[in-house]
């Protein structure tokens, strides 16, 4: 959970980038809402889906504007704010357009807002909402709040770092169980469930699990995304690659593990793999060009027998940004412009997918430091 001193610490944060003569400023990402006020409805609850819109002023003042049900919804105790509700269901009347009520719920604060310079999160705030501020009657500075969040968002903080953590340790419980009962005869959907109830049951509470839960063999070597019910088989690897979100934070890392034992050119893909992976991590640190980590890994690639065949450099990303998206910046790729902050926290997943051998993926997540790095992911990286 986020604490009362990340989320005002944000604030202030946003309101040293924010010129002077802005007031006041709407935000509706649920993410940013998130992260500024610790309020986050779950997809599993029975508001999945529906949202609150977060009024800050310049004085310090906060304001969640939601209907009744939604703000009651939310995993935690917004921080710091004055829950500004409409009623939108009482078990005694019919229920109304849900967005509808969120809009009254704006019209409240709408009056406070005339005539002073404003700004609002312009992708996600819905045009009702707009409207109900009353368009005609406030001025709106000329600034992108939304992509000044998403630069914010970089430099993670304490409390969002042991969020994230929370998230690595019960991932790392269920790759621990995918590397026990991983076998032949199973499903790939047998895997999922196996994994799930590992992570969860680690966690201690609801989240969201997904990913790529998916073998790779000679015939297929990339595959990626929700199980399916293909029966695994000898000489096949099944790459779980998944990710655990709790509160809208998440883990992002991956294993491979070999059906039987793996033949000698699988151990080889997966050694490059491995190469690949401790060159990237030597780039690691603040100030670094992302385009030096791609770099760094990419040419471990070289030096494999299959280079001959065309399999001379990593194909995708070396890895990106994780926190409240998937992926976020920084991106690991050939002509990223992005400079590794720190604070930022970050996948390397280099792989390998050979025809006629299989495909490999690993990864571990990485916090970003002044001098290096700090490992968060502490999963056992091996085929068998």
């Amino acid at each position: 959970m986020l604490t009362k001193e990340g989320c005002l610490s944000r604030r202030a944060r946003l309101w040293s980038v924010v010129p002077n003569d802005v007031e006041w400023l709407l935000i509706a990402d649920p993410r940013h809402v998130k992260y500024l006020a610790n309020f986050w409805i779950p997809a599993f609850s029975f508001s999945g889906g529906e949202r609150g819109l977060l009024l800050l002023e310049r004085d310090g003042k906060a304001s969640l504007l939601g209907d009744n049900f939604a703000l009651k919804s939310g995993i935690g105790d917004p921080l710091e704010v004055e829950k500004i509700s409409e009623t939108w269901y009482d078990h005694q009347h019919s229920v109304e357009n849900r967005d509808h009520v969120l809009f009254k719920a704006v019209q409240q604060v709408a009056g406070k807002l005339k005539g002073r310079k404003g700004a609002i999160e312009a992708e996600w705030l819905p045009v009702g909402a707009f409207n109900a501020i009353g368009a005609g009657n406030v001025e709106l500075a000329p600034i992108d709040l939304g992509t000044l969040l998403r630069t914010l968002r970089r430099r993670k903080d304490p409390d969002e770092i042991a969020l994230l953590e929370q998230c690595m340790r019960a991932t790392d419980a269920g790759q621990a169980w995918a590397r026990e009962n991983i076998k032949a005869g199973m499903t790939e959907l047998d895997v999922y469930r196996g994994v799930q109830s590992a992570t969860l049951q680690a966690a201690g509470r609801v989240g969201v699990v997904y990913g790529d839960f998916r073998v790779s063999s000679a015939t297929a070597p990339k595959a990626g995304g929700l199980p399916t019910q293909h029966v695994l088989e000898n000489g096949e690897m099944f790459v779980l690659d998944y990710s655990l979100s709790l509160e809208g934070y998440r883990s992002d890392f991956t294993n491979v593990v070999a059906i039987g034992t793996p033949s000698a050119q699988q151990r080889e893909v997966f050694a490059v793999c491995q190469a690949a992976m401790a060159a990237g991590e030597k780039v690691f640190k603040a100030g670094a060009r992302a385009a030096d980590v791609y770099h760094a890994a990419s040419a471990q690639y070289v030096n494999s027998s299959f280079a001959p065949q065309g399999y001379n450099k990593l194909t995708h990303h070396a890895g990106h940004g994780i926190g409240l998206a998937h992926p976020e910046a920084p991106i690991l790729v050939p002509q990223s412009e992005d400079i590794l902050e720190a604070g930022d926290v970050v996948t390397l997943e280099p792989g390998l997918y050979v025809a006629g051998v299989g495909g490999v993926r690993i990864e571990h997540n990485y916090l970003i430091t002044e001098t290096g790095y700090r490992r968060l992911s502490n999963h056992t990286i091996a085929q068998d």
